[in-house]
């Protein structure tokens, strides 16, 4: 919906410069409105100190000024920021009008500011949405900070030893000149690892995520030398098992979800759809079209590239559903400026995204502002390999513990396909075997071996062996002896987290345009989360969701294989993208915190056997060096 920052200062001539320069740095998360505020931190004399909200306005509800951020009380002079959607919002407002509240709006900003005036912290764990706000309350000269549970919308903060800023995005922190550009390695080997930057770290040492699910007080004593209160988490994954069988389960998750689908259509302004030729978004586009007969329908299709098989599919399921259809063609032709123009904007190094880069601009172009997506589906409801994969693989490499090492490594050397495979099928062995350990190794980019030989050890960084933050307590405890929950709720905090969501909202908001997840809406998320892995492991992924869409799903849709959203990125990068990979290559290789000769080595190996390592490894090295460029 839009971007927010922050300073609080003890000098408050810093603050306005570098709160407008985050602004202007952040002008596509808001092209249509903008406002500077400048609040008091418990003192009243001219040296602070004191706190600077800034804000960038993408107008999607009540499009009148009267909801124009920083957003005030007049009864009681707190004031807030907000970025994102409350869906819940009309409900929350017959609450508080029955308390007495009167309303000047209709925005869901004015009731989120409300409902934390008259109810405090407490107010936070009553939301349902996508969110990232800070919040002043005047009384106490205090600044609460807060993020959705799941993590949909970022922010990212900055604690410095005499002020803190806190943003939308990590690009705009450092546009104020107040947060040194120092690398932090932690993140950068992360990245390396899982082809994205893990949370809490970023690729800057001063900056970091702040954690989805949490809040935070933050007052004067943080700019004083005071430690603030660490972050507390409002929202954990159901620890309960429903008792909810089969059966009850696809009536309840086909109300819910229609539900979902209609509060994430609220808006003003035109909505469109992400249609692929699969089960998620084909179950969103048919409800969407049930509640709002005039959205459009948008489909990415590889033309003579890589066929059109997606585009064909989802066309004809618009066409039974009797909503506009849009194709978005790439090819050789207009590849170059929209390849070179994501990796220029990148807010954080992700091998991630591009397409959704590529379906928001053509988005935004027809003039869509909202886009409703299928993110979330495969980690409630058991989309990935991973849910099959990792329960197998951790029986097999705990048996393996029994066989002389010589043995098993033989062995593997034998069943892999390609070097590549060798070194994934070695850190599987050598890893942690648990199915939550087996999993995070399924996601990997670049293998242990690889990234040592690049002189980032997990010990020099100061991560732990699988180059995660040690002790973080980022994945949530699982469900006793429930393979399938344990790795759904690590991919959602982990893959889906880390990269999916934090890439397709500024993948996105690079053009402007808002992309809403019904699955993700929290009533569905907290009953799926309750379900038994056994209810909703069927024989084929998504059964349940296959199910709950029974009457609106295809034969065709519900009998093909996932495919996933795949671009040939791999023939791109040694077609036509070569020349710009190369070049991100030699910077990458001529930096001095990395062994240069391993990262042209493994370009090269690839260049000579495409065979020889999946195109997203090369990728990770190719997105790390044109961002640090």
């Amino acid at each position: 919906m839009c971007g927010i920052c922050g300073v609080v200062s003890a000098d408050p001539r810093p603050i306005e410069p570098a709160v407008r320069a985050m602004m202007r740095a952040m002008h596509h998360r808001g092209p249509n409105d903008e406002g500077y505020e400048l609040l008091s931190l418990g003192r009243t004399d001219a040296h602070g100190p004191v706190a600077g909200f800034g804000f960038r306005r993408l107008s999607i509800l009540d499009l009148t000024p009267a909801g124009h951020q920083p957003m005030f009380n007049e009864n009681t002079g707190d004031c807030l920021v907000f970025n994102g959607e409350i869906y819940n919002f009309r409900q929350l407002r017959v609450e508080l009008q029955l308390s007495g509240v009167v309303f000047r709006s209709t925005s869901d900003t004015e009731v989120l500011l409300q409902a934390l005036s008259t109810w405090g912290e407490a107010a936070v764990e009553k939301l349902q949405g996508m969110f990232a706000f800070a919040f002043y309350r005047a009384a106490s000269q205090k600044i609460l900070l807060a993020r959705d549970p799941l993590g949909i919308k970022p922010l990212y903060v900055a604690a410095l030893p005499d002020r803190f800023l806190f943003s939308s995005e990590i690009k705009p922190l450092l546009a104020t000149g107040l947060v040194a550009k120092e690398l932090d390695l932690a993140g950068i080997s992360g990245m390396l690892a899982y082809g994205a930057v893990q949370s809490p770290r970023t690729a800057y040492r001063p900056i970091r995520s702040f954690p989805a699910g949490h809040i935070q007080w933050i007052d004067a004593g943080i700019v004083a030398g005071e430690p603030p209160r660490p972050p507390r988490r409002i929202w954990s994954f159901p620890r309960e098992v429903s008792a909810d069988d089969e059966s009850q389960a696809v009536g309840r998750i086909h109300g819910m979800l229609r539900d979902a689908v209609l509060r994430h259509l609220v808006a003003d302004v035109p909505v469109g759809v992400f249609l692929s030729a699969g089960i998620d978004s084909t179950v969103i586009a048919s409800f969407a079209r049930d509640y709002t007969p005039q959205v459009t329908a948008f489909t990415v299709g590889f033309g003579p590239v890589h066929g059109e098989d997606e585009v064909v599919l989802a066309a004809e399921t618009a066409r039974a559903l009797g909503i506009r259809h849009v194709s978005v063609a790439l090819d050789a032709a207009n590849m170059p400026d929209k390849w070179h123009d994501w990796l220029a904007g990148m807010d954080s190094p992700s091998i991630d995204g591009f397409n959704t880069y590529v379906v928001s601009r053509r988005l935004a172009a027809e003039g869509v502002v909202v886009g409703l997506s299928g993110l979330g589906a495969d980690e409630l409801f058991g989309g990935y390999g991973t849910f099959r994969r990792a329960p197998r693989w951790s029986r097999v490499l705990r048996s393996l513990r029994f066989v002389p090492r010589g043995l098993w490594t033989a062995a593997l050397g034998a069943a892999a396909a390609s070097p590549g495979s060798i070194e994934k099928l070695a850190d599987l062995v050598t890893g942690d075997t648990s199915v939550a350990g087996v999993a995070r190794s399924l996601r990997r980019a670049l293998s242990d071996s690889r990234i040592r030989a690049m002189g980032l050890a997990p010990e020099r960084v100061g991560l732990a062996a699988d180059y995660l933050e040690s002790g973080s307590g980022r994945i949530e405890p699982t469900l006793d002896g429930d393979p399938f929950n344990t790795v759904a709720r690590l991919e959602a905090t982990h893959y889906m987290g880390d990269t999916l969501l934090r890439d397709t909202d500024a993948n996105s908001m690079r053009h402007s345009l808002e992309v809403r997840v019904p699955f993700l809406d929290l009533p569905l998320v907290n009953y799926v989360s309750s379900l038994s892995g056994r209810v909703k492991q069927g024989r084929v992924p998504k059964a349940l969701l296959r199910q709950a869409g029974d009457g609106v799903l295809s034969t065709r849709i519900t009998g093909r294989p996932k495919t996933g959203f795949t671009l040939p990125i791999g023939d791109w990068m040694r077609g036509p993208m070569r020349e710009p990979c190369e070049a991100a290559i030699r910077f990458l290789a001529s930096q001095s915190f990395i062994e240069g000769a391993e990262v042209s080595r493994t370009w090269q190996t690839f260049i000579d056997d495409p065979r020889s390592m999946h195109w997203s490894r090369p990728l990770t090295l190719v997105v790390l060096g044109s961002y640090l460029q």
